[in-house]
């Protein structure tokens, strides 16, 4: 959701540590209700330094999706396109600059040689996954090979096939991106 929220969310994009994850406290902000007490009004920081927990696959997750932004630069791109909402497979792919963002939401159906119709006519890269073993994945795709360009699909002049995880999300870019 994160990855989602940051690269079709606009330009800017606003994260807290806890909440949206299951914060182990409550966040409770000064009111009336509560005698304007702070004594809930904090977030806990330190929770991804925390070994038993899976905050630090969060953290890495964050840091390595904000490296990407911060190298590539696709928020500051005008190029935005949604190539596919698949309310059944529950799969959204979109465009963004020269990258191409695959989320499957489905909660158990994971998908085999699935078309992604795209504008790049070029080879692509696996540049995010969500399923990598450093963000508590089950690290069930290949990295060192590219994406071969098919034929078009979904009003869109190329395509590329690629296996998509159960509650994953891919983000591919252009492989002469790459090099250099």
């Amino acid at each position: 959701m994160r990855l989602l929220v940051l690269a079709l969310g606009g330009e800017g994009y606003l994260n807290f540590m806890g909440n949206e994850f299951g914060h182990p406290e409550w966040i409770d902000f000064p009111t009336p209700a509560n005698d304007w007490s702070y004594q809930h009004c904090r977030r806990r920081w330190d929770l991804a330094d925390a070994d038993h927990l899976r905050y630090q696959y969060l953290q890495n997750f964050d840091e390595l999706m904000h490296a990407c932004e911060n190298r590539y630069g696709f928020l500051r791109s005008e190029h935005q396109y949604v190539t596919l909402k698949d309310e059944g497979d529950k799969v959204i792919a979109f465009e963004r600059g020269e990258f191409l963002f695959i989320f499957n939401f489905h909660p158990t159906q994971s998908f085999e040689g699935y078309q992604i119709g795209m504008g790049m006519d070029e080879p692509m890269r696996l540049v995010l996954d969500t399923d990598e073993g450093r963000f508590g994945g089950h690290k069930r795709l290949d990295h060192a090979k590219a994406f071969p360009v098919l034929g078009g699909a979904h009003q869109r002049p190329h395509s590329v096939k690629l296996y998509l995880p159960a509650r994953t999300a891919q983000v591919l870019a252009k492989e002469s991106l790459l090099q250099g």
